[in-house]
């Protein structure tokens, strides 16, 4: 019973991210056009609406992030990995230097988080494709993308 409620609790972290990830991208630009647009009423745009939702842009998507990576911390300390002193980016790394891994030593996994953050990216770009080639309008000739 506690390997099911461990896992439980692991997909619903997952499940989380996954949520807060999206959220980055779009939750907090409606969170700050949602602010900006209670600052103008009913005039004409002011420089203080739009630093309203500048600020509060950022102010979401650092929040954010921050949650993102506590949710990633719990879900590794849920599995039992420990956080690595020091990690190396691989894209940081020299490549004269490269390390070939043994069955004793093995490569860093990739984490949930990483998994996460990178289908965020791919299901945005796939929403970005579909609308710029089926529903955007073409500058040219004003014609739907239908």
């Amino acid at each position: 019973m506690d390997a099911v409620l461990a896992r439980a609790q692991r997909v619903g972290i997952v499940g989380a991210m996954g949520l807060v990830t999206i959220n980055i991208w779009t939750g907090a630009p409606l969170l700050g056009l949602w602010v900006g647009s209670r600052l103008v009423g009913d005039g004409q745009i002011s420089m203080l609406a739009m630093a309203a939702v500048v600020l509060t842009i950022l102010v979401a998507c650092i929040a954010l992030v921050q949650l993102l990576a506590m949710l990633g911390e719990t879900h590794n300390r849920l599995l039992g990995r420990e956080r690595p002193v020091r990690q190396h980016l691989p894209w940081l790394r020299s490549m004269r230097g490269e390390r070939q891994y043994s069955k004793e030593t093995q490569a860093p996994a990739l984490t949930a988080l990483e998994y996460v953050l990178v289908g965020a990216v791919l299901l945005c770009y796939l929403v970005f494709e579909i609308w710029f080639f089926f529903y955007s309008s073409s500058p040219i000739d004003q014609r739907s993308g239908r």
